[in-house]
């Protein structure tokens, strides 16, 4: 990606319907989460999140909660935690929007290279990651709980370009 719109870790900033996410989203969140993956975060896995200052947005269509992402930030890299959008709201570009917004707060709060993992088993997932600069640098050997065992995840990472 060459041209990242400025940080947004001013709220004002940041584009309509997208927000730092609160404690009062939690129970819109976690709806969100046990519907879009059969082995969901816990409230509380959330909770520790915010509470642990972690960047963590949620974007938002008529005042509802439709998706969200999480992130920690430290030492120039910044991984994705989770990033996730409601089954029911698939297919409108809103996932993109959210990597978008997640990108340019890791590189305000001086983050030079993304990295997230991804089930092999999300092809949705794993083309809107390759199409927006991620490249798969890895794979951790049953990393997720699945039916019947675990899976790999695949490690994708992108290098943040500085701004011009």
């Amino acid at each position: 990606m060459s041209a990242l719109a400025p940080d947004l870790e001013d709220a004002s900033a940041a584009p309509a319907g997208l927000r730092p996410m609160r404690e009062d989203d939690l129970d819109a969140v976690h709806a969100i989460e046990i519907r879009a993956y059969e082995f969901p975060w816990t409230p509380g896995i959330f909770r520790d999140c915010l509470r642990a200052d972690y960047p963590s947005w949620v974007l938002t269509d008529a005042g509802r909660v439709i998706g969200y992402f999480l992130m920690s930030v430290a030492a120039g890299e910044a991984h994705v935690l989770n990033v996730c959008v409601a089954p029911e709201a698939h297919g409108r570009g809103h996932g993109r929007r959210l990597l978008r917004a997640l990108l340019r707060i890791a590189r305000g709060r001086g983050a030079e290279r993304v990295f997230l993992e991804v089930r092999p088993s999300n092809p949705g997932a794993i083309a809107l990651y390759h199409s927006e600069g991620f490249n798969e640098i890895g794979r951790r050997p049953r990393y997720y709980p699945a039916r019947g065992g675990r899976e790999d995840a695949l490690v994708m990472a992108i290098e943040l370009l500085a701004q011009e």
